[in-house]
């Protein structure tokens, strides 16, 4: 065994050692224990928020604003004369003369407000972005504390895997819940039980507009068109993300015909209570938040999809579509891809991406029999690191070296905004890209340059960067980073230059 292969399961696998850490002597059957070892339980979780608490405080909002709009709380308020003025000056006589009437100042939106919306509104964003906070620092403190870091990257993979963005108003609070309710307990099992689990969670509806989507046949489709309700109907944002993003993957023979095919299998599929779509008005009580199937919504009829006819037959419709995504040739390749390209290399090892598909395709998408292929996969031993670590992979890792055990919501935040990767808003449903271009420019290498200085100065005394450095890489430290540690000026510059080190800054 070389020691290289030591700080390779640690670094490129892991998340980095911490003080203390005993170094594997067996690092592949280190790596695969853990695949047997990991549990998703935690007393960290014990605390945090659940989809359902969000999204109760979610529809006690809502419902507290449609009271007020029923009882005239919310009226407009004229503003003061003092007011008004300050919020419309008069422009100059010559903008007056010149400028044409649209590009006046507006003054009907400005004249009013209404004070108990705003309010509510405000103490509704407040609560969400608590429990944001907390979330977040729940997702910290599990990775610094986990000893089975490997499972752990696996969970951050499957959650950049299945992005949300947590930029709307219903989303801030329920982002981290995806990954906690529908990500963390099904890392070890099969990629059909973690797709099912994402594709109902609050979250995921939410955020891809399923929540809102009506078949255009079926019975409450039929009545809001004879309303006039043209904007009422199918939406195909999830259903084309799950073919794109979360299974088949991009340019893989499906058609437009079938995305419109999949998308009106999953008409009826909404969340309870909160959400402005049907799942307002067919809620359940008792579980605000949850998955709830509304057969008045459901399109009608039988769907023909990627060559294969799915029977009517209600929520079991885009079931069996899903589950028949879930193991499609394509489906197995994709992911084999992102799993080489996240612990490999930029540019995946044709050679590894088969291994990885020929055992998701053998397995019936056995999530662990995959991973042991990646790790029984000689390419990604390669001595020479070839991935650029992100900004929440770095932040980890320096956590983890300097013994940190717990971070605060506050610093969590603060770190990755500054690193320019907050947790949960890549603002796109792909997710943050995973490849070195992305985060190895100039200014996000001053940001981390600046984030090391901060994380020296609250070093633990007596900090020795040479032999944290000996630990933390094993057989690879480079005579270059050696010297420059030996030739510090002081214990905290030498901790700074060590967390920006190249061995530090790949895996």
């Amino acid at each position: 065994m070389s020691v290289s292969q030591i700080a390779i399961a640690l670094n490129r696998f892991g998340l980095g050692t911490r003080p203390g850490d005993a170094a594997p002597d067996d690092p592949r059957g280190w790596l695969e224990e853990q695949i047997v070892r990991y549990q998703p339980g935690s007393p960290l979780l014990a605390s945090v928020p659940t989809s359902v608490a969000v999204a109760a405080d979610i529809r006690d909002y809502r419902e507290e604003q449609r009271l007020m709009r029923m009882q005239g709380m919310a009226k407009p308020t004229p503003m003061p004369a003092a007011t008004m003025a300050a919020a419309n000056p008069a422009p100059p006589a010559a903008a007056t003369m010149a400028g044409p009437p649209a590009m006046q100042p507006p003054t009907t939106a400005a004249t009013t407000v209404r004070p108990e919306m705003q309010e509510a509104r405000q103490a509704a964003r407040r609560l969400a972005k608590d429990d944001y906070a907390t979330l977040a620092a729940a997702r910290a403190n599990l990775a610094l504390a986990s000893d089975t870091p490997f499972a752990e990257r696996l969970v951050h993979f499957w959650s950049n895997h299945f992005a949300v963005s947590a930029d709307k108003l219903e989303l801030v609070g329920l982002a981290g819940t995806l990954e906690m309710e529908a990500i963390r307990p099904n890392v070890m099992g099969r990629f059909s039980d973690m797709l099912f689990a994402v594709e109902r969670h609050p979250a995921m509806l939410l955020y891809l507009d399923q929540s809102v989507s009506i078949g255009p046949g079926s019975p409450l489709g039929q009545r809001l068109a004879a309303r006039g309700k043209a904007k009422a109907g199918l939406n195909e944002n999830l259903a084309r993300e799950i073919m794109e993003l979360h299974t088949l993957g991009v340019r893989t023979g499906y058609t437009q015909a079938d995305v419109t095919e999949f998308a009106r299998a999953m008409t009826g599929w909404t969340v309870s209570g909160i959400g402005g779509g049907p799942g307002g008005r067919f809620s359940d009580p008792l579980t605000p938040g949850g998955f709830m199937f509304v057969d008045q919504v459901h399109e009608p009829g039988p769907r023909h999809i990627l060559g294969k006819t799915y029977a009517a037959g209600g929520r079991t419709q885009a079931e069996a579509v899903l589950s028949d995504l879930s193991v499609h040739p394509a489906t197995a390749r994709h992911l084999a891809t992102k799993l080489a390209r996240h612990f490999i290399a930029d540019a995946p090892p044709p050679s590894a991406v088969s291994r990885l598909e020929t055992a998701f395709l053998r397995s019936g998408g056995d999530l662990p029999t995959v991973y042991r292929a990646l790790i029984a996969s000689p390419e990604a031993w390669a001595t020479q690191p070839a991935k650029f670590k992100t900004p929440w992979e770095w932040s980890v890792s320096a956590w983890r070296a300097l013994g940190t055990r717990t971070v605060q919501p506050g610093a969590v935040q603060g770190l990755l905004d500054q690193l320019g990767q907050p947790m949960w808003k890549p603002g796109q449903p792909i997710g943050y890209d995973d490849t070195a271009p992305s985060w190895a420019g100039p200014d996000a290498i001053l940001r981390r340059v600046e984030a090391a200085q901060r994380f020296a100065a609250a070093a633990p005394a007596g900090t020795d960067a040479r032999a944290l450095a000996a630990q933390m890489f094993p057989g690879m430290l480079s005579p270059a980073t050696a010297q420059a540690l030996q030739r510090a000026e002081s214990p905290n510059q030498a901790i700074a230059l060590l967390l920006v080190s190249p061995e530090m800054m790949r895996r």
